[in-house]
């Protein structure tokens, strides 16, 4: 299969839009069971190593769970507060998580068995989990909805809430439509952090550039 110069313009622009979404941008309109369906079959098209396909996704749209995952993200917040003691942290809104219709917690599914790729890197599983959410993320985008991942959680308590001890959390993202997506990262529009150049993080060893 070919890909024309048009839909390669397409994807390029689908991955420069993509947006961790906060939860002051969330719609309530909950999400089409079609539109849900398409980002997690996306999920399942991600690479992993040795084919082991290690993730689980747990769908989340009970209140009160997503309550009780809330109040985990406000104690680790303070905790975060005490530590940057910033203006600029305190004012950002960094979760959607009782916002955004749809929560999906995505996991991480260690193989039962020696699993190819994983003998000498045994983190290759939990990076293939993360390709998962990529995938997600830009169907997502594609799709006009967005994702906010949210990291600010003590992995092990969420997994006690969701039943899934024996699992690692990866990613808990917040997932909805939106009232617009920015035209640039909002922690960049911040000043938080600056873009990095191309030439800046790529090292080339014996290729003539």
């Amino acid at each position: 299969m070919e890909f024309s110069k048009e839909e390669k313009e397409i994807l390029f622009s689908i991955l420069k839009s993509r947006r961790d979404v906060r939860g002051n941008r969330f719609l309530s309109s909950p999400i089409k069971k079609e539109e849900l369906h398409t980002i997690l079959e996306a999920a399942l098209h991600a690479p992993s190593v040795g084919y082991s396909q290690p993730w689980k996704f747990v769908v989340i749209e009970d209140t009160t769970t997503k309550e009780k995952i809330y109040q985990n993200f406000v104690e680790e917040n303070q905790k975060a507060k005490e530590i940057f003691q910033n203006k600029t942290y305190d004012a950002l809104k960094l979760e959607g998580i009782k916002e955004a219709p749809i929560n999906i917690a995505v996991l991480y599914d260690k193989p039962k068995k020696t699993t190819l790729g994983m003998t000498s890197q045994a983190k290759m599983g939990e990076y293939s989990v993360v390709c998962a959410v990529q995938n997600m993320w830009l169907m997502a985008r594609a799709l006009n909805i967005g994702i906010g991942w949210v990291s600010i959680l003590d992995e092990k308590k969420v997994l006690e809430l969701l039943g899934h001890e024996d699992k690692k959390l990866i990613a808990y993202l917040c997932v909805g439509y939106v009232k617009e997506f920015l035209n640039e990262p909002e922690l960049k529009t911040l000043g938080w952090e600056k873009q990095k150049e191309l030439d800046k993080v790529v090292e080339f060893i014996n290729y003539e550039k």
